[in-house]
């Protein structure tokens, strides 16, 4: 598995339509996280901005897996292959908490 970060815009002026669908986003991510496909997720203090590292074997698999994202049509978006990503997470090991 390689990971890639992508670098997530968002739309200057939020609708209702784009809020309302925002808890569906966050149930899908929630659960990509879950899978351990998706490895971080952030937003912009500004909301302008998202980032997220998403573990894929291709970068045409993480075009599938943004496919998943209910927000995905008010998002453009660029894709890069990380050489590596440190976090500390990895260093001591995933917690579950079942």
């Amino acid at each position: 598995m390689k990971n890639y970060m992508v670098d997530i815009r968002l739309p200057e002026f939020l609708t209702e339509e784009f809020l309302a669908t925002i808890p569906k986003q966050r149930l899908v991510i929630t659960k990509l996280m879950e899978e351990r496909t998706i490895i971080s997720y952030s937003l912009a203090l500004d909301r302008s901005k998202l980032w997220t590292i998403i573990r894929a074997e291709s970068e045409s698999d993480v075009f599938d897996v943004l496919s998943e994202f209910p927000l995905i049509g008010w998002m453009r978006f660029d894709i890069y292959e990380l050489a590596f990503n440190e976090n500390v997470f990895r260093k001591m090991g995933y917690m579950s908490l079942n």
